[in-house]
């Protein structure tokens, strides 16, 4: 999340230049983020007691993003999306940012190639969306005047709103490298053929200037994480910050399916929290670097920090770290498996395990935990949202918090049959926060959860 202690994600120096209208009723909706009629009045939505014992699921579907609390976006389509009838994207990000005045919209995520059925073993890259609004219209970014076919050196037949992709290798030039060796597409004549591509993108705008951070995916060269900065607007055009010319940010360590090469899995999930002047680099799932302040590298150090977190016992394996900051407070967002099993009584136990037989993929969940510093200690975890897992949470220009969710359709729920249609979705859920005492926020419940004074 980008912004004034993270607070909405605007750009200050325009509202301190005395922009009107849009961003002066901004500037009101920051003195009381997120506030309802009833908060207005000192009386929030209560917490719910957590399942006991620490680790166990919240399975209760008002939990769930729902008719009456969520939507998916209607991003413009692109040619390979009209078969389907919308876009196909995992890992869904949106965010607002306020630029001359006025509130912009943005959307990405992850995305695959027509006659692929995921985003692996290779994709074509990072797409984005613009809109005025979060109903929209969303439309593509317009990137035809950076890649035409006039242009020498572009990538020839750029689909519009292509802001990133492996195909740009061409564009790199003496001191601006736009693609790395270890992003481009490379073959292993064998087991996958052509291999490559690129994860969980996050745009942030940031003192100016407009960065995507993402991660190259398992079937790259190297996997992890790796920073663009725009020499433009927020379509770009886009290069490659300097840290990144010979690798993923960080050090590898032994991780990762089997067909990747010892040594090339870095940390994934790469994620960045901006407050005030300063940046830092969340990566997966639970590490952070701060950023230089040319924002080309993360600063350097023997071994990056952790997060001071309360683990799970046992701890299993978690994804998409992200940091937001509302009502003064660090939320620490991690996506994780609810895995299915069967207890002794034959009751069905839902928990955050590590995989095991008899244990099933249900819902791929939000947990957060809260914390007075970005660092922690963060508090034990709560279930936020049921299979919004790998999301982000955000301000609209209202000042309502919303997290992203995508409904996974690797397993579990919604790779059922009967409802992978509807999967790889971008999604918003609005969000509630339980006010300075109870300082949590879940997906918005059903109303008659009961007001704390």
């Amino acid at each position: 999340m980008t912004g004034p202690a993270n607070g909405f994600p605007v750009d200050r120096r325009a509202l301190l230049a005395g922009a009107a209208g849009v961003a002066g009723s901004l500037v009101a909706g920051l003195a009381l983020p997120a506030a309802s009629a009833a908060a207005a009045r000192g009386r929030y939505p209560a917490n719910w007691p957590d399942p006991e014992p620490y680790g166990l699921a919240d399975t209760r579907t008002d939990l769930w993003p729902r008719n009456d609390n969520s939507f998916v976006l209607p991003l413009e389509l692109r040619p390979r999306d009209r078969e389907l009838g919308r876009v196909w994207i995992r890992d869904t990000y949106v965010n607002c940012f306020v630029v001359d005045g006025k509130p912009l919209y943005v959307a990405t995520g992850t995305t695959r190639v027509p006659g692929l059925p995921a985003a692996g073993p290779w994709n074509d890259g990072i797409f984005l969306w613009l809109a005025p609004s979060l109903r929209g219209p969303w439309r593509l970014a317009d990137t035809t005047a950076i890649r035409s076919d006039a242009e020498p050196g572009a990538e020839k037949g750029a689909e519009k709103g292509k802001v990133w992709s492996p195909e740009f290798v061409g564009e790199n030039r003496p001191g601006r490298t736009v693609v790395a060796p270890w992003q481009e597409y490379w073959d292993d004549h064998g087991q996958f053929g052509k291999r490559g591509n690129a994860w969980a993108p996050e745009v942030h705008y940031f003192r100016g200037t407009w960065y995507i951070v993402a991660c190259m995916g398992d079937h790259s060269t190297k996997v992890g994480s790796f920073l663009l900065i725009s020499e433009g607007g927020p379509e770009g055009p886009y290069r490659l910050a300097e840290g990144n010319a010979d690798k993923p940010f960080g050090d590898s360590f032994v991780g990762g399916p089997s067909f990747i090469a010892p040594g090339a899995y870095h940390h994934i999930d790469g994620s960045i929290y901006t407050e005030d002047d300063a940046a830092w680099l969340v990566l997966h799932n639970h590490l952070y670097a701060p950023f230089r302040d040319d924002m080309e590298d993360i600063v350097p150090t023997t071994d990056l920090p952790l997060f001071q977190q309360t683990p799970y016992t046992p701890e299993p394996y978690l994804e998409g770290a992200y940091v937001f900051k509302h009502g003064g407070k660090y939320f620490l967002v991690h996506a994780a498996w609810d895995r299915a099993s069967t207890n002794t009584d034959g009751t069905t136990r839902n928990a955050y395990d590590t995989a095991a037989p008899g244990r099933v993929q249900y819902q791929y969940d939000a947990v957060v935990a809260v914390a007075d510093r970005f660092e922690g200690p963060y508090s034990e975890r709560w279930t936020a949202g049921v299979g919004a897992g790998h999301n982000n949470f955000f301000l609209d220009h209202h000042g309502q918090p919303w997290a992203t969710f995508f409904r996974n359709p690797a397993a579990g729920y919604w790779a059922d049959p009967s409802r992978v249609g509807d999967a790889a979705a971008a999604g918003v859920v609005r969000l509630e926060w339980t006010g300075p005492e109870g300082n949590r926020l879940y997906a918005a419940r059903r109303p008659g959860h009961g007001p704390q004074a």
